[in-house]
């Protein structure tokens, strides 16, 4: 069994991890409209559903002609399901998100437009699962809740090492640890952060060892033998 977290991971690489993926984001963060500050939360649920499943660029070049479209709760409950799948085609999962998006807004307009906050209420909407629920919770109600997907699980796990559980969801030492991590400094730039980092440097295949900050102390790579792809490449 593992130690928890507060026992086995060391504060100081905590504190390393922290400030080098917000002076990273800084410089190469992401700019996605939903993640406005001025944002309304009906906007924040339509980005983070926007991508489920689909590249972040497709998502946010779609985003505002969809809020063009259907720009409140209301609009989007009166919908017809089978208009909304043909507008929602260029995103793909056209009739799972269609269905998805229509159950939701009914839910929310039957509750006056206002959406929960707590997390026990928020998961009881349909179609809000941990990730949005914690996007809802981070960007309009400044809690600290991870924005945890599989690309921020393979970078903490990279840098701090491997989790116990397949589901990203219920492992206690993902969880623990990015709270952790997002115990100090600013919950937003930090989750999209490592979100960002994940994407464009810590990728799944190839990624990008001698552009990564975190290379002198990432277990991953000391795993590889201090060696990047490209590295290997020229040895052989």
């Amino acid at each position: 069994m593992r130690l928890s977290t507060e026992s086995s991971i060391d504060n100081h690489k905590i504190l390393l991890f922290r400030r080098t993926i917000l002076s990273w984001f800084q410089i190469h963060g992401r700019y996605f409209p939903w993640r406005n500050r001025k944002c309304a939360p009906y906007q924040v649920v339509i980005g983070e559903i926007l991508l489920q499943r689909t590249r972040a660029s497709v998502a946010g070049d779609f985003f505002n002609k969809f809020l063009m479209t259907y720009p409140t709760w209301l609009d989007l409950a009166v919908a017809e399901q089978a208009d909304l799948e043909k507008f929602l085609k260029p995103v793909g999962l056209w009739k799972r998100r269609a269905m998805a998006l229509i159950s939701l807004a009914r839910t929310v307009v039957e509750r006056g437009g206002e959406l929960p906050t707590s997390r026990k209420g928020l998961e009881s909407l349909p179609g809000v699962g941990q990730y949005i629920a914690n996007s809802i919770l981070t960007i309009c109600l400044d809690k600290r809740e991870p924005l945890m997907d599989v690309n921020m699980a393979r970078l903490i796990e990279r840098f701090f090492g491997p989790r116990d559980l397949a589901d990203i969801r219920f492992d206690r030492y993902l969880q623990d640890l990015s709270r952790k991590i997002l115990s100090s400094g600013p919950a937003r730039e930090l989750n999209w952060g490592m979100l960002d980092f994940a994407a464009i440097v810590c990728r799944a295949r190839n990624p990008l060892h001698k552009d990564c900050p975190f290379a002198g102390d990432c277990s991953f790579y000391k795993d590889l033998g201090g060696t990047s792809h490209e590295d290997e490449a020229i040895l052989r």
